[in-house]
């Protein structure tokens, strides 16, 4: 076991480096830990120089002219002429040492791994392991070894091994235990694996050893949202980007929405030439977030799961849903992570709403059509009666579309969360793009005036 993985990744002061050594010589026992990490890939230096002779000798469109076999000739003529001898295995000429002999030899990868040389970084969501080993360095036997094993957070304390009800009997001078534990990160910040050892010496004195392995979790990724509701959809915008220093590729990004909504992911149309297969669909490629601040964006439409359609926004939860996160990076190691629950943006309820539903698709000048509004009561209270008709213009101008008949209209007491429909009769005076405007409500008894109706667009055309 080399010596990085001894100490963990956070270095003692000197004045703790001096109390652990002293109390180290008093023990005959002392722990070692290694993280148990997946290798890496080792690209060889020199097979970046090789080249394909193709791209160095011929034309873009050499190969693909109406004569590629003369192209291939006169590739081999130069690469091997008439005089020279031909290349036999065990020939040291290095004639063709930087020439690809296969297309793969372009990835500069000899086939090796290697083993990770540091502790490395830990994030949340993996799992770390450990292989400790407990070694005798003295010249007597420990014997009756109870050994435990923990992780220490800011929170709780999980324990990992302990051999207290079967303590090793002994550990034989120049011997070792070693043992592999596991555990599932799930907290940022400090972590402590802590080690100790209760053992009998060689005079038969019972002696402590603990010994305190340091770490810190960082997060491998950040999710960023944006909700956006229009009418009564809501809009869930899901940005991931990687904070590690390896590519991840994404198993499964699902959004459990809550129990009140149903979530659709919505994607890009996919290229007419995309082959749909069961076997594609079952061998179905992750997505790629590439290392050091790559991202990748999500959209998901979510509707509410009422039957009823009319039901008022006030009795939906803001509690959206969260996010269940799998990845695997180069090599497979894998990670998993949940997120908390996600909002929607909280938005000023009314007691009453007011919305246009239904306006006519062909309007004339000067002909009177009709405008279907609904009013909804958002409140657990009976309210009305209520007025509606066309306010003034702000600016003192004349509307392009006026109220036709009778200028305000009187509407009955709604119920608890109940809502009416009504038709207001209007006609538009001018041609051309126009905007229905200034549709206003007052509450009689409560003598009460609320917001006009947004803005309509409708277009006027002649007879």
């Amino acid at each position: 076991m080399a010596s990085p993985y001894a100490g963990g990744v956070q270095s003692p002061s000197p004045a703790a480096a001096a109390a652990a050594q002293q109390q180290q010589q008093n023990h005959s026992l002392a722990f070692r830990v290694m993280r148990l990490s997946r290798p890496s890939l080792q690209p060889d230096p020199a097979a970046l120089l090789r080249f394909d002779p193709r791209d160095v000798f011929l034309p873009e469109d050499a190969l693909t002219g109406p004569d590629p076999s003369a192209a291939a000739d006169f590739l081999h003529r130069l690469l091997h002429p008439p005089d020279s001898t031909a290349a036999v295995p065990g020939d040291f000429t290095f004639r063709d040492r930087f020439l690809l002999r296969d297309p793969a030899d372009a990835l500069a990868l000899p086939g090796l791994l290697v083993l990770p040389q540091s502790f490395g970084a830990i994030y949340l969501g993996e799992t770390f392991c450990s292989y400790i080993s407990i070694n005798n360095s003295s010249s007597f036997e420990a014997r009756d070894v109870v050994i435990k094993a923990e992780i220490q957070t800011e929170r709780q304390r999980i324990l990992l091994l302990d051999t207290s009800k079967s303590p090793v009997e002994s550990i034989r001078s120049g011997g070792r235990y070693d043992f592999i534990v596991e555990h599932d990160v799930k907290e940022l910040g400090a972590h402590t694996l802590v080690c100790t050892a209760l053992y009998n010496d060689g005079d038969g004195e019972r002696k402590y050893l603990p010994q305190f392995f340091k770490f810190s979790v960082s997060n491998p990724l950040s999710v960023r949202t944006k909700v956006r509701t229009i009418k009564d959809i809501t809009y869930l915008e899901a940005c991931i980007e990687n904070h590690t220093k390896s590519n991840l590729y994404m198993d499964q990004v699902d959004f459990e929405p809550a129990q009140q909504w149903k979530a659709t992911r919505l994607e890009a149309d996919e290229h007419p030439s995309a082959v749909k297969s069961e076997i594609g669909d079952l061998c179905k490629q992750p997505i790629l977030i590439r290392a050091g601040g790559g991202i990748y964006n999500y959209l998901y439409q979510l509707r509410s799961s009422s039957d009823e359609v009319d039901q008022p926004k006030s009795e939906l939860s803001s509690i959206l849903g969260k996010f269940q996160i799998t990845w695997r990076t180069n090599l497979g190691e894998p990670g998993r992570l949940q997120t908390q629950n996600i909002h929607s943006t909280p938005t000023a309820s009314k007691d009453v709403d007011l919305r246009a539903v239904k306006v006519p698709p062909i309007i004339y000048v000067e002909r009177p059509f009709m405008v279907n509004l609904c009013l909804t009561n958002q409140t657990d209270k009976t309210v009305g009666p209520f007025e509606v008709f066309l306010a003034p213009s702000m600016t003192g101008e004349e509307r392009a579309v006026l109220v036709n008949g009778l200028q305000k209209l009187i509407l009955p007491l709604v119920e608890p969360f109940e809502s009416i429909k009504f038709d207001l009769s209007m006609v538009a005076a001018q041609l051309g793009v126009q905007k229905i405007s200034g549709i206003t409500m007052h509450a009689v008894q409560e003598k009460k005036y609320y917001e006009p109706l947004p803005d309509i667009e409708i277009f006027v055309d002649a007879e």
